[in-house]
């Protein structure tokens, strides 16, 4: 049994489960709390998240250059990984444990503060455990069942971290929600990190200066295109995530509480529909039905628009799901080829550094989610909870809707230049097997 665990799918997939808990209760309810809930102004909530995303530039590509560079009896990964998890613990609870009596500067500083730091211990987990996806599964077939195994507990994850998080902080407080959270991430990080087993030969590469190491990655047009694309359709991710509870408010008209019942109509519907997906992509591939997740994700936001209350909203956020679902399965594939195509070309095993560098360009969404956000929002004069302007409902069926299909509509534009060899698998010495490259 203990054979079986090691490095399967679902020993995997728990690391995504327990990051995506604390990252959603995160990404989707820090900038409410802050500019809602604490009366932090727009305009200098955005200022905080621009320095954060700079800072990101930093600190993401340097995190995978020493990722690769790391040699130890436990791997190149899980060193780092297990140095991370206390540290993430600490940072999450920060952002929400906000002491009392801070005022405008103060409040500002400690969000500033708080951003910087879980970024920079965020960075290290996720570029290690992403590196690792492409090492551990090999193949077209069994990526796409790794990949729909991880988002299902991605989803699950969603799904508590989004759901719950609204009962938790409206009964316990945000301070203890995040207590609770950071716990949970503690303990079943360290689990997904004892079930997995790095390859030898993997962490016995050579050892590339940084220069080299980003040299060819830099030149890399798919890389770049493939990351891209889905840094705009990532964007949409965390603006609807964002957005769920302004547009619960402004456009549904229905209380707190029932913001969990919204978010699980979108979550639930998720974790079967990745399933469908993996029958889809498994004898797909992987480039085109990358591009169909695309389409499907940018046509399923906009009955968002038109819905007006619970019921509607519910049924709206189905449609979302599926969209959702299909973009949560089909990126890791299509990147680990990428990897896969460089290794045959290089003979250079640089998971970490192509991991940290897409993780940068898709992070980048989150600055063009509050650039969009702000512009919105000086569009239709809503500065904060205490301010919302005319109106609010307008701002957030934009926000919610029509943005994010344009942001789709350019990502499924941009994936259209994506070209890959066909049919090709790569082991892990190197040789080449399968199809004609």
């Amino acid at each position: 049994m203990r054979n079986r665990w090691i490095n399967s799918p679902a020993a995997y997939a728990l690391g995504m489960f327990a990051m995506m808990v604390p990252t959603q209760a995160f990404s989707s309810f820090y900038f409410y709390f802050y500019v809602d809930e604490l009366g932090l102004a727009v305009w200098l909530a955005t200022i905080a998240r621009t320095i954060y995303l700079v800072w990101d530039a930093v600190n993401q590509p340097l995190a995978g250059w020493l990722s690769d560079r790391t040699s130890t009896r436990l791997g190149r990964r899980r060193p780092w990984l297990l140095g991370a998890v206390p540290a993430y613990m600490l940072t999450f609870v920060m952002v929400y444990a906000v002491p009392p009596g801070l005022g405008k500067a103060g409040m500002l500083a400690w969000f500033l503060a708080a951003l910087i730091l879980i970024e920079a211990v965020a960075t290290i987990i996720w570029v290690n455990y992403g590196a690792l996806f492409p090492e551990l599964f090999q193949g077209n077939r069994l990526r796409a069942r790794a990949s729909a195994v991880q988002q299902g507990f991605q989803i699950a994850a969603l799904l508590v971290g989004t759901a719950a998080t609204p009962l938790l902080y409206t009964s316990l407080g945000y301070g203890n929600m995040a207590l609770i959270y950071a716990f949970l991430f503690g303990v079943l990080m360290l689990v997904c990190i004892a079930g997995i087993r790095e390859q030898e030969e993997a962490r016995q590469g050579p050892r590339l200066s940084l220069k080299e190491s980003f040299r060819t990655t830099l030149r890399n047009i798919p890389f770049w295109l493939h990351n891209i694309a889905n840094s705009f359709a990532q964007t949409v991710n965390g603006l609807i995530g964002s957005i769920i509870p302004f547009y619960a408010k402004y456009v549904l008209g229905i209380p707190e509480k029932q913001v969990s019942i919204l978010l699980a109509s979108i979550f639930v519907s998720v974790i079967p529909l990745v399933f469908v997906w993996y029958r889809i992509a498994r004898d797909m591939d992987p480039v085109k039905c990358w591009r169909l997740s695309l389409a499907a994700y940018a046509v399923s936001v906009l009955p968002l628009s038109f819905a007006g209350d619970l019921a509607s909203g519910i049924a709206a956020g189905v449609l979302v799901g599926f969209g959702l679902s299909g973009f949560l399965v089909t990126p890791p594939i299509v990147g680990s080829r990428i990897i896969d195509l460089d290794f045959a070309d290089t003979g250079q095993r640089r998971e970490g550094v192509y991991t940290a560098v897409s993780g940068f360009i898709t992070r980048s969404s989150g600055l063009i989610s509050a650039v969009a956000f702000l512009i919105v929002g000086m569009i239709f004069d809503y500065e904060s909870g205490e301010n919302p302007g005319p109106n609010p409902e307008a701002a957030f069926v934009w926000l919610s809707s029509y943005v994010p299909f344009g942001l789709l509509a350019v990502a499924f534009a941009i994936s259209l230049f994506v070209r890959l060899r066909k049919e090709t698998e790569v082991r892990h010495d190197g040789q080449i097997s399968g199809h004609q490259l």
